[in-house]
């Protein structure tokens, strides 16, 4: 039982795995897919329902939808992958400093990780989006500030609970350095819950890149991003629903799948849950 609990955890994985592939393989081809130039403007094809010619529609300047939603897919997901992949590093060595030399540099520093949490972080993202301007890079600057402290306190967690160890201690007895404990004994021991939250965390910054955008200090007109495309259809919702139905929609699907995945590798990677 527990193996077959194990192999369809495997299957699952492999079927999101490949679901994402494709979800970035179309993202990276997308000027090549698109049909329409997604920027072009034309106000006689305004709000003009799908059809043959705009599988999606047009919005109100008479772009092609489709397109729009193609070109936005590569900033979406990119963007958030690149997020995810910086905090995890930033904050996974943040939170290892601090649990493998504790005392004064883990109070210290962990006292501005603490500072950070003291605030919810859409809100902090807001504020700091809104002071440095609206744009991709100052959007993804706003949400790096508050995503990395959960690595943080992952990594400290983990390390202050297996530094005590007897392997460590026998490895710092056979002379070696702190970086090299760090890297070859304690990491590949607490690796696991950070890939695990990190997966998780796509999801999460997909949303948070979009929730700027559509309040106007994330990705800035004309560019594709889904959540300025929801926000420039917000009005129309009664009367051309689907320029707002068909970037949520595919934006929903995405952030579905890489959540999925996260809980999938958590499941694999919990022995608890394996014997349940």
């Amino acid at each position: 039982m527990k193996l077959n609990k194990i192999n369809k955890l495997n299957i699952r994985i492999y079927i999101l795995l490949f679901l994402i592939a494709i979800l970035m393989i179309v993202s990276l081809i997308a000027p090549y897919l698109c049909p329409n130039d997604p920027n072009y403007t034309d106000l006689s094809l305004a709000k003009q329902a799908p059809s043959k010619t705009f599988i999606f529609g047009t919005d109100i300047y008479g772009r092609c939808v489709f397109s729009r939603v193609l070109m936005g897919a590569k900033v979406s997901i990119f963007s958030s992958l690149f997020l995810v992949l910086g905090t995890f590093l930033f904050g996974s060595t943040y939170g290892m400093i601090c649990g493998y030399f504790g005392g004064k540099i883990d109070r210290t520093l962990m006292g501005f990780v603490d500072i950070l949490l003291a605030f919810p972080d859409m809100i902090l993202a807001i504020a700091v989006a809104g002071i440095l301007g609206g744009g991709l890079i100052n959007a993804m600057l706003a949400l790096a500030l508050t995503g990395w402290t959960s690595y943080a306190r992952l990594a400290r967690g983990s390390v202050m609970t297996i530094k005590s160890e007897v392997f460590i201690k026998a490895a710092r007895l056979s002379g070696n350095g702190d970086l090299r404990i760090i890297i070859k004994h304690i990491l590949p021991n607490i690796i696991g819950p950070l890939v695990v939250n990190a997966t998780l965390q796509i999801g999460g910054m997909m949303m948070g890149l979009a929730g700027l955008s559509f309040l106007g200090i994330g990705v800035q007109i004309p560019h594709a991003e889904w959540g300025s495309m929801i926000n420039e259809g917000r009005s129309l919702m009664q009367t051309a629903p689907w320029i707002i139905l068909y970037p949520g929609g595919v934006m929903m699907v995405a952030v579905m799948v890489f959540n999925f995945l996260g809980d999938s590798i958590r499941d694999l990677l919990d022995p608890k849950r394996q014997m349940v």
